[in-house]
């Protein structure tokens, strides 16, 4: 699916999938409907309604399949931003150990970042276009300065190393939401998920050939449920996208002025 669509009001989106889903049922009733005439329809009559609990299990599956990717790709993301907001918090809450002037830049660094990861990288992920290639500037000087500092007895030499891990894992983390703000569903998996909709829709139409009520309603029912899972998949397909999507509030939580400043 494409950004314009991901992008809308979850409202919208619903209208857009709902209005595309009752389309193709509707346009398969009026092919159903133009097919089944005469001694066609007592030929079509004849297909097994046992059909459609096998389609049915099969589109099920499908939905299950992809919602798994869904749900954990989502989960993963908003694992990833924790992590990352508790290790700058870790390091900010440990910076209180080293030397005033050290302290301070390092707070600053760490705002700085804090503010382009809001600002910046957000933008860029929601439209899938952030890169692991670039090293964010104040995070890799704040590490360099922690790793320059010459300790004055053994408590800044924990503390020094304690801030190290604490950035080495945030850095870890922001490689993992970016990962994550790649995935998305296919469109061979969304074509191969329609497409077995509209074969049971077909399978519904022939059945009920005979009754053009009752294969409305039927018809109708079905493409409902189907719209209702695309819907809840698309709405959450890429973590990082749309009205409900991953926001960066913990890290704005961490440092809130941050991005007033920005």
């Amino acid at each position: 699916m494409t950004d314009w669509l991901h992008n809308l009001p979850v409202p919208a989106m619903a209208l857009v999938i709902f209005g595309f889903t009752y389309l193709l049922a509707a346009t398969v009733f009026t092919f159903v409907a133009l097919l089944a005439t005469g001694e066609r329809a007592k030929s079509l009559k004849t297909i097994s309604p046992g059909m459609l609990p096998v389609l049915g299990i099969i589109f099920g599956l499908f939905v299950a399949f992809t919602a798994a990717q869904v749900w954990a790709d989502s989960d993963r993301a908003g694992a990833a931003v924790s992590r990352e907001a508790s290790a700058l918090r870790s390091a900010v809450l440990l910076a209180a150990g080293l030397p005033p002037e050290q302290e301070a830049r390092l707070r600053g660094l760490v705002r700085d970042y804090v503010g382009q990861a809001v600002t910046v990288e957000w933008p860029m992920m929601a439209h899938q276009e952030a890169s692991l290639k670039v090293t964010p500037p104040a995070l890799a000087e704040a590490l360099q300065l922690v790793v320059a500092m010459a300790p004055q007895g053994r408590g800044q030499e924990t503390v020094q190393r304690e801030i190290i891990v604490a950035l080495e894992q945030a850095l870890d983390a922001r490689r993992q939401r970016i990962i994550v703000s790649l995935a998305a569903v296919n469109s061979v998996k969304w074509w191969c998920l329609y497409l077995q909709a509209a074969c049971a829709l077909l399978v519904i139409g022939l059945v009920h050939c005979d009754n053009r009520l009752a294969s409305a309603i039927a018809m109708g029912l079905f493409a409902t449920g189907v719209a209702t899972s695309v819907l809840l998949i698309a709405a959450h397909d890429r973590p990082f996208t749309g009205q409900i999507s991953v926001s960066p509030e913990p890290l704005r939580q961490i440092m809130p002025e941050a991005t007033a400043r920005s």
